[in-house]
């Protein structure tokens, strides 16, 4: 079993503390600052470019409510909030 497969810290097992509900029960999660960067910066774009290996990258393997243009405006506010959460 994967632990990527939620919002759970891959060694220690213990829940990831930026993570936040979005898009009804869905949960939005990121390791760190750096991590939320990538995220806003793909979800957040109007047009996707394809990787020189297409399906073998993060990005590609984000699940398709996280993709979805319906949701983009929601994400990206969540992403804000996470990210305010991190300043002191």
């Amino acid at each position: 079993m994967s632990w990527w497969s939620g919002p759970v810290d891959p060694y220690f097992g213990q829940p990831l503390w930026l993570q936040a509900n979005c898009c009804g029960n869905q949960t939005l999660w990121a390791l760190n600052e750096r991590h939320l960067d990538i995220l806003e910066g793909y979800l957040g774009a109007r047009h996707r470019e394809r990787g020189k290996f297409p399906g073998l990258t993060m990005l590609a393997r984000l699940p398709a409510w996280l993709k979805s243009a319906k949701h983009r405006s929601e994400i990206l506010r969540v992403i804000g909030r996470l990210r305010a959460s991190l300043s002191p």
